[in-house]
């Protein structure tokens, strides 16, 4: 049952059990979860899907999230496009603080909870909705 309101998610990650296991907690709540294996593959599907939200891992082999990110800012047509950043504990804070200054829509740290994940994702759908009627 696919309504035209389902929130399309692009994950860009280069684990692809990370993909599966952020499309089995998404998918539960009716979002629609495309897979992006690698930096230079998911900014392909952006510009291919115009997904509703963009989760995007910074460490990736291709191409880094930073990259993807400011690709993505760059081009008229997917600037817009929320975009949470998905991050190793183990990195260091000025990546927090990077993401301060690039003005990413969220981040979450792995390991997180399905719960985090969820609320994120509605967060950041919900700030974007609002901008978009205001």
């Amino acid at each position: 049952m696919s309504t035209q309101s389902t929130k399309r998610i692009l994950c860009i990650e280069d684990e692809p059990e990370m993909i599966d296991l952020i499309r089995l907690i998404l998918s539960r709540r009716g979002f629609e979860v495309i897979g992006a294996s690698g930096g230079v593959d998911g900014l392909q599907k952006v510009r291919a899907e115009m997904p509703d939200l963009v989760l995007l891992d910074l460490m990736m082999p291709d191409m880094d999230g930073w990259e993807v990110y400011q690709q993505m800012k760059a081009d008229e047509k997917t600037k817009n496009i929320p975009v949470i950043v998905v991050t190793a504990k183990a990195q260091s804070i000025d990546k927090v603080l990077g993401l301060h200054i690039a003005k990413v829509d969220d981040y979450i740290t792995k390991p997180f909870s399905p719960q985090e994940l969820l609320a994120s994702v509605e967060n950041v759908l919900a700030r974007s909705e609002g901008a978009s009627k205001a």
